[in-house]
């Protein structure tokens, strides 16, 4: 009924999630931040920056997806900080993702911390007025979130900013479990280790840089069995109690074993297309057939059970750069995300993504890094040439 049905895609980047959409039979038509050279939908693709000269935002995105002609849409980051984009986004049409009225409770911390808490479950302290005590326990995180920015420690002076709030500090290591949701029950469909603030890879703070998924046979967290068994409870109360569909991913803290939520991301996330191809999943037709009620039979211990360790990484530039005659990365299965030939990506700005798979993260890591020195090399040897 829905298989090769005009769909419209709007986030900060689509490409990924435009793939999972044309292998799932749909026409696609997309508007994004960064109009890859190497988007699958190139010619039904719009950049706000390059096409209107306007920075992205989801209202934006939102307005130029209003005048375009489809019989649904669904959205990536950054609508989930915009409920009222996503309600414009699916007006007139069939709407493939959690609705602006779930967004607007389950992107409440408080909300989702009460209802942790409820359930008896492990969450950070959160609150949105400073406590008595402050350096060194709290991160003073925004309300609208994306990719760790403005992510800082609490000060512990001063009044807590409206547009933020503090989250107690947890120490351990980052992750994400990705699941598919009816609004009732889950599946879990994926288990990654988050690359965060990587000075490897050209980040700092808590900047998101990408993701690792490991295997049984090749765990990126202690007590991986029981920390995967916790995090599915966890996903299994938010969906129960905001009513979530389509993919999501909520990210954690893992310590000994016990995961500490700190973030839900009510929509297709940048890990995706790790479990989406490692698995071999058919993401966006399971993310649109679970809006309207059906969940896959997917097993995530089976699959889990003897595949090699899959990541993918952020490329940030060190400095300002203008890219050559990219297209000489098309086809190329290490690298994504490419701009556009001689376009210009200001210093700390993203400039491709890298991928790589081994039989350990940590072989993983360096592939990756590989990946990333061959792409700066190329730039830099450009630049060169050019003075």
């Amino acid at each position: 009924m829905t298989m090769r049905q005009r769909v419209i895609l709007a986030g900060m980047t689509t490409r990924a999630m435009a793939s999972s959409a044309i292998a799932a039979g749909h026409s696609v038509i997309a508007v994004d931040a960064f109009g890859d050279l190497d988007h699958p939908a190139a010619g039904s693709l719009t950049s706000l920056p390059r096409d209107f000269g306007v920075a992205f935002t989801a209202a934006r995105a939102a307005l130029v997806a209003s005048h375009l002609p489809a019989g649904a849409a669904a959205y990536a980051a950054s609508f989930e900080n915009d409920p009222e984009a996503v309600e414009r986004l699916g007006r007139g049409r069939a709407l493939w993702g959690n609705s602006a009225a779930i967004l607007d409770s389950v992107r409440n911390p408080l909300l989702v911390s009460r209802a942790l808490r409820e359930a008896g479950l492990p969450t950070p302290a959160v609150r949105s007025s400073a406590p008595r005590y402050g350096r060194g326990h709290w991160l003073l995180k925004p309300r609208r979130s994306g990719g760790g920015q403005r992510i800082q420690p609490w000060q512990g002076s001063g009044s807590v900013p409206r547009w933020g709030y503090l989250q107690e500090a947890i120490a351990g290591t980052p992750g994400s479990l990705l699941f598919v949701a009816n609004g009732r029950r889950m599946v879990p469909i994926g288990l990654t280790r988050q690359l965060i603030g990587d000075r490897r890879f050209g980040a700092t703070g808590f900047r998101y840089v990408g993701n690792l998924l490991g295997s049984a046979r090749s765990p990126l967290f202690p007590r991986e069995s029981e920390l995967l068994a916790r995090i599915v409870a966890a996903a299994e109360v938010v969906t129960e109690r905001f009513g979530l569909v389509g993919v999501n991913g909520i990210d954690f803290i893992a310590r000994g074993g016990i995961p500490y939520p700190v973030e839900v991301n009510p929509r297709w996330t940048g890990a995706m297309e790790l479990t989406e191809s490692a698995y071999g999943l058919p993401l966006f037709a399971w993310h649109r057939d679970s809006c309207a009620g059906a969940l896959p039979a997917f097993a995530l211990d089976e699959a889990r059970e003897a595949h090699p360790v899959h990541g993918k990484a952020i490329v940030f530039t060190r400095e300002s750069m203008t890219a050559g005659d990219t297209r000489r990365w098309l086809g190329e299965t290490w690298i994504a995300d490419i701009p556009q030939p001689g376009e210009t990506i200001r210093a700390g700005h993203p400039a491709c993504t890298v991928f790589g798979t081994a039989a350990t993260g940590g072989e993983t890591v360096r592939r990756l890094l590989a990946g990333q020195r061959q792409f700066l090399d190329w730039a830099r040897k450009r630049r060169r040439s050019a003075a």
